[in-house]
């Protein structure tokens, strides 16, 4: 039984190695919404996945304290004691939505579950692997001479999956560039959603350039139109911002609008939901891999041991600590070895917080007694 004494929360900002640019803008540093947990003298960490901006989801990182602070710790001091992370669920149901903030408690509910078994937590979710194969994501460059210089330092450090984000008028060239350059590297790419069934002509002339998938090309809310694009492709469309659930992913796979699912565990609802997602895909024979969101090892601690399930069996954007930060606020960083993330060993996450940088990066905090 976990019963459940204080919570905390913590909001950090590090600053990125070099900025990062998507179809939604650009990224120079990460803030990140940290929460805390505290049963049995057992301290157990989660990330919230939510942006500064409304911009990959309308949550943000201040919409996710507002609701932990003054919706879900209440419903926490009202039921302190848990068999099982997957119970939070219950307790957390009269709250609709938010999915990245219920997430990031019910990852430092899984934290503490593992640590007082004394075990690392892909153990306890079923995973069958002690490394995971890495990738890494590339942002939109100023030119292609950039990014081609930028993909090739990525492959230098070996690893075996390069993702390029994309966007209208950054999308055809960049990629043949990229394609003739390196003819044999396992590629993908990224739009965010930013094209429109109008933009099919440019979409089908990516057919040519042997992708691994087309990840997110419409609304993030259209299955129906994913699966029209679906049937004049032959590239896999995979979806990332559409699968909110297993039951949206359950509705994508039944309407054909994806092969493949990009399963990021803070925007379906957290570990749990996840694990619903991962059934289906074995039930469905659908490959999965999992998503980054530029979390600090805390988050990217909880990544890797998801990864590790037998369904997972795409690289994932599972890119070393030294990738996005030159100074993390967890311990052990994360570090590529032969093209692949070792899973950490230690009890729960693997990681630990080291509190001088994290009180360094910290703009905000407070705790509760519950």
């Amino acid at each position: 039984m976990i019963r459940l004494e204080r919570l905390s929360l913590f909001l950090v900002e590090l600053p990125l190695v070099s900025p990062f640019a998507t179809s939604f803008g650009e990224e120079r540093a990460k803030q990140a919404l940290l929460v805390a947990l505290t049963a049995d003298g057992v301290m157990g960490w989660g990330e919230c996945v939510a942006g500064s901006g409304p911009w990959y989801s309308w949550e943000t990182v201040e919409t996710a304290r507002y609701v932990i602070s003054e919706h879900i710790r209440p419903l926490l001091s009202g039921h302190k004691a848990f068999e099982h992370p997957c119970d939070l669920g219950r307790v957390l149901a009269p709250i609709r939505g938010h999915a990245m903030a219920k997430a990031a408690v019910e990852a430092a509910l899984w934290d503490i579950y593992a640590r007082l078994q004394r075990k690392p937590l892909y153990q306890l979710l079923g995973g069958v692997r002690e490394a995971v194969p890495a990738g890494v994501s590339v942002g939109i460059q100023p030119d292609i001479p950039t990014l081609l210089a930028t993909v090739e330092s990525f492959l230098s450090e070996g690893y075996p999956r390069v993702k390029l984000k994309i966007k209208p008028g950054w999308d055809v060239e960049p990629v043949r560039a990229v394609r003739e350059r390196f003819p044999d590297l396992l590629l993908s790419v990224d739009a965010n959603g930013a094209y429109t069934l109008e933009d099919r002509s440019t979409l089908r002339e990516l057919d040519r350039y042997g992708l691994l998938m087309l990840e997110q090309p419409l609304h993030f809310e259209d299955l129906l139109e994913h699966a029209e694009l679906g049937r004049e492709l032959s590239t896999p469309i995979c979806l990332d911002e559409s699968i909110t659930s297993a039951r949206r992913a359950r509705e994508a796979l039944a309407l054909g609008a994806c092969r493949i699912i990009n399963v990021k565990q803070g925007r379906v609802g957290g570990v749990s939901e996840a694990l619903a997602i991962h059934a289906l895909a074995l039930e469905r024979k659908t490959p999965l891999w999992c998503g980054g969101m530029l979390e600090t090892g805390i988050g990217r601690a909880l990544n890797v041991h998801l990864a590790t399930l037998p369904g997972f069996t795409l690289p994932h954007d599972l890119s070393a600590t030294k990738r996005y930060f030159r100074e993390d606020i967890a311990d052990p960083p994360f570090e590529l070895r032969d093209g692949h993330i070792p899973v950490p060993q230690r009890p729960g996450l693997g990681v630990e917080i080291n509190w001088d940088r994290l009180l360094r990066s910290c703009t905000w905090s407070r705790t509760w007694k519950l």
